[in-house]
């Protein structure tokens, strides 16, 4: 289990010692004082009830994600315009932009 996954207060073994998790990047040891522990670091927990924190349920409101990606696009299409060297290259990089707005708007059916 990684260190992300364990709750504040979870009691786990790391290099042979016993810690207890006191931030999200330290640990206090049982013997006393603090340690780093890295991301990448493979502990053992001690507790049946060090199990991953469950991720709260997020909700999104379509008609907000709709608003914001529209507002995205239009500045895109701004950049576009202020990017884009010739009228070719605006037109066709608009219509990759058109293009790519649909699919999106697609996917959320």
């Amino acid at each position: 289990m990684k260190f992300s996954q364990l709750p504040l207060g979870a009691r786990f073994e790391y290099e042979g010692q016993v810690y207890v998790k006191t931030s999200p990047i330290a640990a206090s040891g049982e013997r006393g004082g603090q340690k780093l522990i890295p991301r990448y670091a493979v502990l053992k927990p001690l507790e049946a009830s060090a199990r991953p924190a469950p991720r709260p349920a997020r909700t999104l409101d379509e008609t907000k994600v709709t608003a914001a990606f529209e507002s995205f696009a239009a500045q895109c299409a701004q950049l576009i315009d202020q990017a884009a060297g010739d009228t070719t290259q605006r037109a066709l990089l608009h219509a990759e932009l058109g293009s790519a707005r649909q699919r999106f708007l697609e996917s959320l059916d």
